[in-house]
């Protein structure tokens, strides 16, 4: 029965819906953030490890797009997803320059954001809280922009394409 209930819980979770979400983390510093905290904001959440060859590609463009949005409309979170000693996280995320904040996190199957099959998977939660696209594999800093602005116009049906992160219209 427990085996169902779960099986059930993650099927519900795959389709991405737009519906309010909250997660508390503790940062690098040992700071507690809250997805909340950026209300008003677009939330790029992205989930990545350090051995992980894919989200290493994608940390120049999220930094940049992180850097070009934070003060005005869009920030990134990066959301540590392995088992790593602090220390080295701290290291790593200094030499790799990544401006945005980080959040580690222990694996587990489904996140409050939703599952994590794979890194790395990237979370879009909308100004008004709501985890609106989900994006297993790799993504741009284009495609997040040119995404942001197709959810900017009424009825446009955005997603996030899974090939190579593209933005394509949803049927």
């Amino acid at each position: 029965m427990r085996f169902i209930v779960l099986l059930a819980g993650l099927l519900a979770s795959l389709g991405v819906v737009a519906d309010d979400v909250d997660f508390s983390l503790t940062d690098l510093d040992g700071k507690q953030r809250s997805l909340s905290e950026f209300r008003g904001k677009w939330v790029v959440v992205n989930y990545w490890a350090t051995w992980c060859p894919p989200c290493l590609d994608e940390i120049p463009d999220l930094v940049e797009f992180h850097e070009k949005h934070k003060d005005h409309d869009a920030v990134v979170l990066g959301v540590n997803y392995e088992e790593v000693n602090r220390e080295y996280l701290k290291e790593f995320v200094e030499t790799h320059f990544m401006t945005y904040p980080v959040l580690p996190m222990e694996p587990i199957p489904v996140t409050p954001l939703g599952p994590v099959m794979g890194l790395p998977t990237t979370y879009i939660i909308s100004p008004q809280g709501e985890r609106i696209a989900r994006q297993e594999g790799p993504v741009t800093g284009a495609a997040i922009e040119a995404f942001l602005e197709r959810k900017k116009q009424p009825n446009n049906g955005a997603r996030l394409d899974p090939a190579a992160g593209r933005v394509a219209a949803s049927n």
